[in-house]
């Protein structure tokens, strides 16, 4: 077939350079400051749109600057403008993708961005924006997908993504996410946070935290796959994008925090062999916190962080609160196979979704890794703040 990329090249093309894991302070360099983003309305041959571009606007520069300001602790904001409608060239049958992340055909994700953005190449200039998203005037059960994150993702995260417009020759800026009209605004941060984090050594800087494998398997969860969030649950937009549908997202966790660069280090209070402290951790959702991590080296790249999730701000939207353990891995650099770089400690492992994670001072209020010769105990709530004692053996 004229034009038609044999899929084992694409395979080729995409594939992820071997390379060393990530250090657990290698960050993000591009996810702090203003993120400038042109957003390309991309609408089907002989479909209406059922939102407007107004209505997008909203959700693209009003709903997602104000999460962004408060997750980043005002770090990071998106400013950037929208298009008009743009009819793409085929019919939404020939881009559509399978709903499950590893049965995604990457030559219709690639056909999508290239005529995406040769439409757009005319009256744009791609060098002003730090990213592109391409908005779809269909939704889900049309396309496919509610929304994806291109590069770095779907296709693959080499050094950049090899697409210019045939017109001008200009190349996409930072990475390219796609969303269909009704994308909850947790959609639109998980994609774009692939985008901030970027690519380092031939990794995601921020991959999804969710279980591929099981996000590809055909089940009951939200209709249409397995329970797929087994390392973070509801605690992380990258995870579960939302708790609920009528609500904003969730905050991100401290590991994802880290790694876009958002927490100052002299806010991570370490604890080394043979120490114990007594600490005051201030909610994660709030800046102003003296102490908003706590983090435990175990060897090079594997250590635990705790952080303190109370219900403030994007917070709110939490199926749970307290104190949050998790063990991260930095040589995972995807969550496949059942692994992940970071998985939450379960206080309460009875109560499903991981929504029994928080340790509390009135609940399950303590952990102890007998084997490393670590135990966290949560002593009291002060308010906002969690007390907790951090002891490790030699």
């Amino acid at each position: 077939m004229k034009g038609h990329v044999p899929s084992f090249i694409f395979m080729l093309i995409l594939m992820p350079i071997a390379s060393a894991a990530l250090s657990a302070d290698r960050v993000s360099q591009n996810a702090a400051g203003e993120q400038r983003v042109l957003v390309i309305m991309a609408r089907f041959p002989g479909i209406e749109p059922s939102v407007s571009i107004e209505q997008m606007r909203g959700k693209y520069f009003d709903k997602l600057d104000r999460y962004l300001r408060a997750v980043s602790y005002g770090k990071t904001w998106v400013t950037g403008k929208m298009t008009e409608w743009y009819t793409l060239p085929r019919p939404v049958s020939e881009y559509q993708i399978s709903q499950h992340n590893l049965g995604v055909d990457k030559a219709r994700v690639m056909k999508l961005v290239q005529d995406a953005v040769n439409l757009a190449d005319r009256n744009e200039d791609f060098s002003q924006y730090s990213m592109i998203f391409i908005s779809l005037g269909v939704d889900r059960a049309e396309y496919g997908m509610m929304g994806l994150c291109g590069y770095p993702g779907m296709l693959g995260w080499q050094s950049q993504l090899p697409i210019a417009t045939k017109g001008k020759r200009q190349k996409i800026p930072g990475g390219v996410a796609i969303y269909c009209e009704r994308a909850h605004v947790g959609v639109v941060f998980h994609d774009m946070a692939h985008i901030m984090g970027g690519v380092q050594g031939g990794r995601r800087v921020l991959p999804c935290l969710y279980d591929h494998d099981l996000q590809s398997q055909p089940g009951p969860f939200r209709s249409y796959a397995q329970f797929y969030m087994i390392h973070l649950g509801y605690f992380d937009p990258m995870s579960c994008h939302m708790f609920e549908p009528d609500q904003g997202p969730p905050g991100p966790c401290a590991w994802t925090k880290r790694r876009l660069n958002w927490i100052e280090p002299q806010k991570v209070v370490k604890v080394a062999k043979g120490e114990s402290k007594t600490l005051l951790l201030g909610p994660l959702s709030e800046g102003s916190s003296g102490t908003l991590a706590v983090k435990l080296s175990l060897s090079a790249t594997t250590y635990y962080l705790i952080e303190n999730r109370q219900p403030i701000g994007p917070d709110r939207n939490l199926p749970s609160h307290g104190v949050l353990i998790s063990y991260c891995d930095d040589e995972i650099a995807e969550c496949r196979h059942g692994e992940s770089p970071v998985k939450l400690v379960i206080a309460n492992p009875s109560i499903p979704e991981l929504k029994g994670a928080p340790f509390t001072p009135q609940g399950k209020n303590a952990y102890v890794d007998e084997k490393r010769g670590i135990s966290i105990k949560v002593i009291a709530q002060r308010g906002k703040d969690c007390e907790i004692q951090v002891t490790r053996g030699r």
